[in-house]
């Protein structure tokens, strides 16, 4: 089993912003991608209170199918990349809360 520093330092590798959010919504965790695109001072934070309105009922609503057991869903997507919201689960399948990632162009 990793510890949390080389768990810690995966994730701070990725090139792409990495934002984790628990089941209260509060954001734990942003690499230093999702640093540079969000801001400082986010973690510990209620993530919905950065999105606007549509936004923060999109989330919700993934939020919902995710405790229904949905592991992933597309949240945006343009000409250069997709943005997804995906599950966090313990080896029990319990939902501890989710993340955002990103994936190349379009097809």
């Amino acid at each position: 089993m990793l510890d949390a520093a080389t768990l810690t330092a995966i994730l701070d590798s990725f090139g792409d912003p990495v934002v984790f959010a628990d089941a209260d919504h509060t954001i734990r965790y942003m690499n230093p991608a999702g640093i540079a695109k969000y801001g400082e001072g986010l973690v510990g934070t209620d993530v919905l209170a950065c999105h606007d309105d549509r936004s923060r009922a999109e989330m919700l609503e993934i939020w919902e199918a995710m405790q229904q057991g949905a592991e992933q869903r597309m949240i945006a997507q343009n000409e250069k990349r997709r943005v997804y919201m995906r599950a966090v689960r313990d080896r029990d399948g319990r939902l501890l809360g989710y993340y955002e990632w990103y994936t190349g162009p379009a097809d």
